[in-house]
């Protein structure tokens, strides 16, 4: 469905009158009980409702809606609510801002506001569900279908643009329990900076609430979340550049030259006297197969080439180290034609003995592996660990930074 054929789709606005203040008090205290309720049963949510400053909304909204900043109400909507639907509906509003629901800017790229409004109810109603906040509203017959469990606003939305004409899209909208609030109709009228400055605001908050409640206590969306923020996915070739480029950015000086620029008219930058950096670069023999080798041996060189003076050690292993080599810019080429040996077992520590015991401590240590050792993951304390891991992409070490090398879109892209 595109946008025009939506275009038309408007919410019903309900009647709406100016504040009465008595009315308007006792919905202030049902929202502040409300919100000391999620405090002691459902924390996280509490936390983060801690930090929407109340806003009485009557001359222009129906029901609840926030901007991020501000939790905007209806004060006779909400004192028609019980309070542990009320809570519920705190819920609602607080998973719109954690999940970045709100505005042009975040998640809704090119897609057709009214269906990813719609999606995105589905999803935060599941999650309120699932975490038992409150109790579900009455008042309106909620965007709600286990189907969607599990499920992002993003796959929500594609299954709804699937059966759009079989939806009634003007119904649907009526269940929603709020007003979404994007960049054009922010009563606050923030700029883009200041959103943006807000929604990473609301990242750190969450970051802590999560941390201070405990992993168990935050809707699966939520962790999924939290993992992206934490731990980024990154293509293991792009990994590997930065980590390597990273060494010899904070060791290189402009005093000694490259010889690598001699032949053009760059002036590129040499190593410290005296200096060449260590990278140490281990292969797990156990499952990988020759091509993959293969392929992670070509980016190797590819990047270290790049620069003048260094010593790459490799090896392969399974329960001990095998055919160790030392790579340099006059033997570079050779790491083509190495000869990987090993594929029994696997020990990840018979690395870090090697290691030890050849007085070896590099800048940086790449295990390309497929993260099932037997036994311990080895010295988190000695070096800084590079793991890129194949045949899985959900093992994640206990240590160091990683990336998971996917043969499959590699042939993809490759094709």
């Amino acid at each position: 469905m595109s946008k025009d054929m939506t275009a038309t789709v408007e919410r019903k606005k309900e009647p709406v009158t100016k504040t009465d203040p008595k009315v308007d008090a006792a919905a202030r205290e049902k929202l502040v009980t409300a919100r000391i309720g999620l405090l002691l049963k459902a924390p996280f949510f509490g936390t983060i409702a801690t930090r929407l400053e109340l806003v009485n909304a009557d001359e222009w909204l129906p029901t609840l809606a926030t901007n991020g900043k501000k939790f905007y109400y209806n004060s006779e909507f909400v004192n028609k609510m019980p309070l542990k639907q009320m809570e519920f509906g705190f819920g609602h509003e607080v998973l719109h801002v954690v999940y970045d629901h709100i505005g042009l800017e975040g998640r809704l790229g090119e897609r057709d506001p009214k269906i990813w409004n719609i999606a995105c109810d589905f999803c935060v109603n599941q999650d309120l569900v699932d975490q038992r906040v409150g109790e579900k509203i009455t008042q309106i017959q909620i965007l709600f279908d286990p189907k969607y469990k599990g499920m992002s606003a993003e796959e929500v939305y594609d299954d709804l643009m699937k059966n759009a004409n079989k939806m009634d899209i003007n119904e649907m909208m009526k269940r929603m329990v709020d007003q979404h609030i994007d960049g054009e109709n922010d009563p606050e009228g923030m700029t883009e900076a200041e959103r943006k400055a807000l929604r990473d605001e609301i990242k750190e908050a969450v970051l802590s609430a999560a941390q201070a409640v405990g992993a168990g206590n935050v809707p699966a969306g939520i962790k999924k979340m939290l993992d992206a923020l934490t731990n980024p996915k990154m293509d293991w070739r792009e990994l590997l550049q930065q980590q390597i480029e990273s060494i010899f950015n904070s060791d290189y000086s402009w005093a000694r030259p490259s010889r690598k620029g001699w032949d053009s008219d760059a002036i590129m930058p040499g190593m410290k006297k005296g200096q060449a950096i260590d990278v140490c670069v281990s292969v797990d023999m156990s499952g990988s197969t020759a091509e993959w080798v293969k392929d992670f041996f070509t980016e190797v060189k590819g990047i270290m080439e790049q620069y003048d003076e260094y010593r790459l050690h490799l090896w392969t292993f399974d329960t001990e180290v095998y055919n160790p080599v030392v790579f340099t810019s006059d033997n570079m080429e050779d790491i083509l034609n190495y000869v990987p040996q090993g594929g029994g077992g696997t020990t990840f520590e018979c690395n870090w003995e090697y290691m030890k015991e050849n007085d070896i401590q590099p800048k940086r240590f790449i295990m390309f592996t497929d993260g099932c050792p037997c036994g311990g993951w080895g010295d988190p304390d000695y070096c800084d660990t590079v793991w890129i891991i194949y045949g899985s992409t959900t093992i994640v070490p206990p240590y160091g930074i990683h990336a998971y090398y996917d043969e499959v879109a590699k042939k993809a892209a490759r094709n």
